[in-house]
């Protein structure tokens, strides 16, 4: 229970929300790595795996793939390439981050393609559509809930994971946490994993939201 005091006490400490060191300029850093590690990997993934469920081919190859990497532990990742000419930093860290965030991107974007009935395909062929009509018109939106439930799993398991960046010179919130195991303030780690699972738990709910909106009506039984 002392720990949880000592975290309440540093969340309402003023001088804990003030400058470079603050929680709002730890919170854009964090943010800001999320972002850069998961669009990276969606330019990526997100192609390969709706290329591959539109030809639906490469199954047994995505799965292999997406569990191979996701097997790897991004802090291992993360360790290896802060010893290379990629360096110590944010940068190391979205480069970690984005290899761990593209498998479920991925293996989403290729089972939201391949569950688009084959039935439907044929028939869409059949009215004469090309295939870029077939993709944009047909596919994509049928498979627009899984993709969407792609990118916010990836989102919110990146945000709760970018706390490691921190080990390797990184900022973001893990700086809090890392910060309060090396001087011993436990309230300062307690407030700082309070805070990254806050904001997981704020980005879930929004990109939830978003989905819907995302969703067409037709479709909504499918999320």
């Amino acid at each position: 229970m002392s720990y949880l005091h000592d975290a309440y006490v540093w969340v309402n400490d003023p001088d804990n929300w003030r400058g470079d060191h603050g929680v709002p300029s730890l919170l854009l850093e964090h943010l800001r790595i999320t972002a850069v590690s998961v669009v990276a990997a969606g330019v990526v993934a997100l192609p390969i795996g709706v290329l591959l469920g539109h030809v639906r081919r490469g199954g047994p190859a995505t799965v292999a793939l997406t569990n191979l990497t996701r097997a790897v532990p991004v802090l291992a990742v993360l360790t290896i390439l802060a010893t290379t000419p990629v360096g110590f930093g944010d940068r190391a860290s979205e480069f970690a981050l984005a290899l761990f965030a593209a498998p479920l991107l991925l293996a989403n974007a290729y089972v939201g393609m391949r569950g688009v009935d084959p039935e439907l395909v044929e028939a869409s062929r059949g009215m004469g559509m090309s295939e870029g009509q077939l993709l944009l018109r047909v596919e994509l939106p049928i498979a627009l809930p899984l993709l969407a439930a792609g990118i916010r799993t990836a989102v919110v398991q990146v945000i709760a994971t970018a706390t490691i960046a921190a080990l390797v010179g990184g900022g973001g919130l893990g700086v809090l946490i890392n910060e309060g195991l090396s001087t011993q303030r436990y309230g300062e780690t307690v407030a700082g994993g309070f805070l990254v699972a806050l904001l997981a738990v704020v980005a879930e709910l929004a990109l939830a939201g978003v989905q819907r909106w995302v969703t067409p009506k037709g479709l909504a039984g499918a999320r």
